[in-house]
């Protein structure tokens, strides 16, 4: 199969361009580099991860066109990999004979509503909602494309119009690499002042952590747009210590946020040398905890992170009335045991603002009005055995963790953010079936939007060839004339 791909995209490309650019084989030099180079997941970097039979890093749309026709003419599946930090892998691994398209070349960006990690890419970002600093003031990312540009299952490049708006939906939101490879995106850009006002405030379980967290549930939401206030609790310097960190974006100067805050959550006792006030764009490697004083050129380089490569495992969930205070004592006490993971961390987002504004069918993100916040979970570990015994007894933490959470968030059914892919949703769904298993993770990522996600797939891409293990399934059409009410089903 290999072969006969490399004589494909050999033949395809167009006579100004050189194979040699742009793919690379196993048996290539440079070839283990390329594969690692966005790989964030150590569970996914081990000598039994199936590899690639090749890897292509377009230049230009044409390589991803013929890329993809190659892929289907010889049968291969294709994994779309954008900033590699995809939480189960599903980006650069597969259990049947595949290539990467990695897209780390098309990286031309001028700047937009964005999320707070360096190392995800746009790609991942945008079409899984795009969760960020802004949200509460301007929306999601994928609330602000205007227009796109998309290579379909048939090799065409498309953008808003030639698509068609259900496309166009259910990119923005609908989950990475389901429909077609997305190699632009055309995003509304928005006001940010001259400056912004940030802080970090770091309190322990002695200084009213638990209390202070309990307080924050109820006010964080109902703050003005121009406020974005997370909290992250995660394991401190010492083995079981556990603290909250309130992490503060504001759009405005200091005085006045120190005037608002004293109003809404004076218990935090924020003063004006906790602040500092910085531009938009300094504020990026702030959250981002670059070292102090690096240049802002930093965030193009793909190199320099301020995030190490690590195993690590993580679950979502969404909030919509406030986690009682005694449970919020017991998730403490469960983190700061002696068998906890090396590095815990839950980040608390809260929603509200602009969020509250839009209809849960805006797009496919369906968690906007009535969600306090969300919740991304992350267990870390930075080495595992042979036998994979570290992996299992820190993913088996975390699923014992999301266990206890049950009855604090969201049900009917428990959402989570497609974003923080997380391959147990669905797992013991008891017809086990791939499309019940889907139908399974897809309303607890979407809700009622999952069908209709579905019928688009069903509409542009019927033979699933655009697939990865939590990938939209396509529901196709069974009306036998047109003058009959469809009736959609998966394919048996």
């Amino acid at each position: 199969m290999a072969d006969s791909f490399i004589h494909c995209i050999s033949h395809k490309f167009p006579s100004n361009s050189s194979i040699l650019d742009v793919l690379y084989l196993p048996n290539n030099s440079s070839y283990p580099s390329i594969l690692k180079s966005t790989i964030q997941n150590l569970r996914f970097l081990k000598p039994t991860t199936p590899k690639p039979l090749a890897i292509i890093t377009p230049l230009d749309y044409t390589h991803v066109q013929e890329a993809v026709k190659c892929c289907k003419q010889i049968g291969l599946q294709i994994r779309t990999r954008s900033g590699g930090h995809d939480y189960e892998g599903g980006s650069y691994t597969s259990d049947v004979p595949f290539v990467i398209l990695d897209l780390q070349n098309l990286s031309d960006v001028h700047g937009f509503p964005a999320g707070i990690c360096p190392t995800v890419g746009i790609g991942g970002h945008v079409t899984g909602g795009g969760v960020g600093n802004l949200m509460r003031k301007y929306g999601l990312a994928s609330d602000n494309v205007i227009d796109a540009i998309i290579v379909d299952v048939n090799g065409r490049i498309l953008d808003r119009k030639s698509m068609g708006e259900d496309l166009f939906w259910a990119i923005r939101g609908g989950g990475g690499a389901s429909f077609g490879v997305i190699v632009a995106w055309k995003i509304r850009l928005v006001h940010v002042p001259p400056i912004v006002t940030v802080f970090k405030l770091t309190k322990s379980l002695e200084q009213g952590a638990i209390n202070l967290v309990q307080k924050w549930q109820y006010i964080s939401h109902n703050l003005s747009k121009d406020f974005y206030l997370r909290v992250t609790i995660s394991t401190g310097p010492e083995r079981g210590m556990i603290q909250a960190t309130f992490n503060l974006f504001f759009l405005g100067r200091v005085d006045q946020l120190i005037k608002m805050m004293d109003e809404s959550f004076p218990e935090i006792r924020v003063t004006k040398e906790d602040c500092i006030e910085m531009s938009w764009i300094e504020s990026v490697l702030y959250f981002a905890e670059y070292p102090e004083g690096i240049h802002i050129e930093a965030l193009r380089n793909r190199k320099i992170s301020s995030i190490p490569i690590s195993y690590f495992k993580g679950k979502s969930d969404l909030v919509h009335k406030p986690i009682p205070y005694e449970a919020l004592e017991e998730l403490w006490k469960k983190c700061s045991d002696i068998n906890s993971p090396e590095i815990v961390i839950i980040d608390f987002h809260p929603f509200g603002g602009r969020m509250s504004e839009l209809l849960e069918s805006e797009t496919p993100f369906p968690y906007r009005k009535n969600v306090l916040y969300g919740i991304l979970y992350t267990v870390i570990w930075e080495s595992d055995n042979k036998d994979g015994e570290s992996s299992r007894k820190n993913i088996n933490w975390l699923r014992e963790l999301y266990q206890f959470m049950t009855p604090y968030v969201s049900h009917g059914p428990r959402g989570a953010f497609v974003n923080s892919k997380d391959l147990d949703l669905g797992e013991n769904d008891v017809s086990g079936t791939s499309y019940s298993k889907a139908q399974v993770w897809g309303s607890k990522y979407f809700k009622k939007n999952f069908k209709r996600l579905a019928i688009v797939k069903g509409e542009v891409d019927p033979h699933n060839f655009f697939y990865h293990e939590q990938s939209i399934p396509p529901l196709v059409c069974h009306a036998q004339s047109k003058f009959q009410k469809c009736n959609y089903e998966f394919p048996s």
